[in-house]
């Protein structure tokens, strides 16, 4: 909004401009004749005291009420309603601690992404989600070989998570067609296609749906190369297409020895390998092992600017195996099989689940193949620090990582390894230990 729109008919601004610019006037007035008259003290100096005292009492109500005018144009609430000066303390406050929050960078895919970035964002507003373009299951596969597009469903899912909306637009984002030609189909991936369309690239069109759900940071794809999926397999099958890979392994009964991209080594976005560079910390998983996170780490550039990268490096382990993925594994063949893809241990810390899953939904997990990764320490390499916490949380009858607790370990590193780094930055650690405080 430029200043001539807040002087249009109807914003109530004017009135309070006008009103402060007479107040100016009368106290310019006042304090100009009680200076210019000298060292007398008569009635006519206490009567020009009492004129820029009044004029003092001008500006201060047109700044109040002009403020309120403005606050209520924002906001949308009735002009009877008073400022709650509490409310917008905090909310200053608020943003202060976001905006000054730490720069994460959380790298991967799939539903363990989004769900991570939902806790984050209470600590931050400078995160960076890097999504694996791969997918080409569902209607994602559909849109991507439909329109030409890169797969918006991962994408769409990290937008949602950091976006700070009403939960009618973010039920909507994610709402699912039940019947007719769209079966089958996100109502958030056809807004990401649209918004493609009417783009001049997918990057805009990113911007601009972000913009729309007002999100909380921002989300890159790994590459805008088309890319597929490929694995080769401990038989010696090649295997093609993402959605493919895990069903494929179950049927030949073997398991995954390696996963690679075709076209090989695909220029990764440009924007997603500044993030990494700048980053305070640098988050790996969760999600599934070789269709989602490796994918990611596959890409030359992108390890090797992890690798270079001083920041904070974690990876954060499944809860569970994955069926035609990582069945039977433990966490220190998680590790080897990522440190195999990129010729090193690319992480400091790991954070896993030590948490018991409540029985009837163990059962259920069971009985679809897949059981607990457990927490092999005495195969982790030294120089990785195994944290171990109840992530455990149950939602809407799935097992999911508890958002809250697992941001708060986040944090709480950070904090301990990240902030005290630099001496410039104590403004930024006592913000940070104070939301921590808050939160647990």
């Amino acid at each position: 909004m430029s200043l001539f729109d807040w002087l249009k008919p109807g914003i109530k601004i004017k009135r309070w401009l006008l009103m402060g610019m007479l107040g100016l006037a009368v106290f310019v007035l006042g304090i100009s004749k009680a200076l210019f008259r000298g060292p007398i003290f008569d009635k006519y100096l206490i009567l020009y005291i009492y004129i820029s005292f009044l004029g003092v009492i001008i500006i201060y109500a047109a700044l109040r009420l002009g403020f309120k005018s403005i606050l209520t144009l924002l906001s949308g609430t009735s002009m009877n309603s008073s400022i709650n000066t509490q409310l917008l303390s905090d909310l200053l406050y608020e943003q202060r601690l976001l905006v000054r929050g730490p720069r994460i960078v959380a790298i991967g895919g799939g539903t363990g992404l989004s769900t991570m970035l939902r806790g984050l964002k209470e600590y931050t507003s400078n995160i960076t989600a890097v999504v694996t373009v791969a997918d080409d299951g569902g209607g994602s596969g559909v849109l991507r070989e439909d329109l030409g597009i890169l797969p918006p469903g991962d994408i769409r899912n990290c937008l949602v998570a950091l976006a700070h909306t009403e939960p009618l637009m973010e039920e909507l984002m994610q709402y699912r067609f039940k019947e007719g030609s769209l079966k089958g189909q996100n109502f958030g991936n056809l807004f990401l296609a649209a918004m493609n369309g009417i783009s001049s690239n997918f990057e805009e069109g990113i911007k601009k749906m972000s913009d729309v759900l007002a999100v909380q940071g921002k989300v890159y794809p790994v590459t805008l190369e088309d890319v597929t999926l490929c694995a080769k397999l401990e038989n010696g099958v090649i295997l093609k297409g993402e959605s493919n890979i895990p069903k494929q392994s179950i049927n030949y009964e073997s398991v995954i020895k390696r996963v690679y991209l075709e076209p090989s080594n695909p220029e990764p976005f440009e924007n997603a390998l500044f993030a990494i560079e700048n980053a305070d910390c640098i988050l790996i998983g969760p999600g599934s092992l070789f269709t989602s996170i490796l994918p990611n780490l596959i890409i030359d550039k992108i390890a090797e600017s992890i690798k270079k990268s001083e920041a904070l490096k974690i990876y954060v382990s499944n809860i569970m195996t994955q069926p035609g993925e990582t069945d039977g594994f433990k966490l220190s063949d998680h590790i080897n099989a990522i440190s195999e893809h990129c010729d090193e241990v690319l992480f400091d810390f790991i954070i896993a689940n030590n948490g018991i899953i409540p029985r009837e939904y163990y059962e259920k997990y069971e009985n679809d193949g897949q059981d607990m990764v457990e927490i092999d320490l005495e195969n982790i390499p030294e120089k990785i620090e195994v944290i171990s916490e109840d992530l455990v949380q149950i939602r809407e009858g799935l097992l999911r990582h508890n958002t809250k607790k697992l941001a708060i370990v986040i944090m709480k590193l950070i904090l301990k390894y990240v902030m005290p780094k630099n001496k410039r930055r104590i403004l930024d650690y006592y913000y940070l230990s104070e939301r921590i405080k808050e939160k647990r």
